[in-house]
């Protein structure tokens, strides 16, 4: 299932429980839109022990042991060539400080029901926010790695579909 490995290379990705509040909010959102997965936060792995991951003040670049503890990791599941994970990291590294926005959620949760206005979609797209499982997808998208091969629009990416990729189930 992914986290039979406990040890990431880097260019692989984490996924996370949050605990309190934050988790809770988080988590009942998922079920909302049907993504009952049991954690609510990605993250990137990217050598020397440091990982980046999409905050609300920004995204950060921070040693693992002041993240979440991981869940399940990517490694071995989703196969990267050593310029895949070189890129990754690359992509990761550079989009430290990048906003991150609650909207995003909403607009996700919107296009699960179907109900989501292009302005809205197009409006998300443009600010360049990115949630946590947004940043997984990005990254990988621009080291060419497509996680997702269902026709969605990059970035309506929740930690629950990582979850699915980590579980043989994407």
């Amino acid at each position: 299932m992914g986290d039979e490995v406990t040890t990431p290379l880097p260019g692989d990705f984490g996924l996370t429980r949050i605990e309190g509040l934050t988790g809770r909010l988080i988590n009942l959102g998922q079920h909302l839109i049907g993504d009952g997965a049991p954690v609510q936060h990605a993250l990137v792995y990217v050598g020397g022990g440091m990982v980046v991951q999409a905050m609300p003040g920004g995204a950060e670049l921070i040693p693992l042991e002041e993240a979440s503890p991981v869940v399940a990791w990517s490694t071995g599941v989703v196969p990267l060539t050593s310029e895949e994970r070189a890129a990754i990291t690359l992509h990761a590294r550079s989009l430290v400080g990048t906003p991150y926005s609650f909207l995003d959620y909403a607009s996700i949760g919107l296009a699960f029901y179907r109900i989501r206005p292009r302005w809205v979609r197009d409006y998300v797209a443009d600010t360049g926010h990115l949630i946590c499982s947004q940043l997984v997808d990005e990254v990988y998208l621009r080291a060419g790695v497509h996680l997702f091969s269902d026709g969605r629009i990059p970035g309506d990416v929740t930690p629950g579909d990582l979850w699915k990729v980590v579980c043989g189930r994407g």
